[in-house]
């Protein structure tokens, strides 16, 4: 459990080094997991080492259905930001319901164009009508 501790750890420096040189945007941890799960996707799964560490996985879902009490210092930090947040509360209300909005519309137009059928594929519509329905044009009736 400490060795992946301080896996979870060094890839959270090392992220937060390349935010630093960088001067990225996104914060070090995230940067970090992206490295972490990058690392793990290239390695290749051998039947005496597996490609995530069996340390790694208990650790992680460890920490997992422990979340809840990862948030605790974020409302900690909200209680003590009440004042401020009684004085911006337009801001961060049109902020939250503006950004709640976008992600939806952004998630709905990327499964669209996902899910949706090519061009080389045959119509749904046609195979999942039921034969006396369809017409000698190939439209309902």
């Amino acid at each position: 459990m400490i060795a992946a501790f301080l896996l979870l750890i060094a890839f959270e420096l090392a992220g937060e080094l390349v935010r630093g040189a960088l001067h990225l945007p996104i914060p070090g941890p995230v940067i970090g997991m992206f490295l972490l799960a990058a690392v793990l996707i290239a390695r290749k799964d051998r039947p005496d080492a597996p490609a995530i560490p069996e340390a790694l996985v208990r650790t992680s879902e460890g920490l997992i259905s422990h979340m809840g009490l990862l948030f605790v210092p974020a409302g900690v930090g909200l209680i003590a930001e009440a004042g401020l947040l009684r004085a911006e509360w337009l801001p961060i209300l049109a902020g939250l319901v503006g950004s709640t909005i976008l992600s939806l519309a952004v998630t709905g137009l990327v499964m669209h164009w996902t899910t949706r059928p090519r061009g080389d594929a045959p119509s749904v519509a046609r195979e999942a009508a039921p034969p006396d329905l369809v017409g000698h044009h190939g439209g309902a009736r």
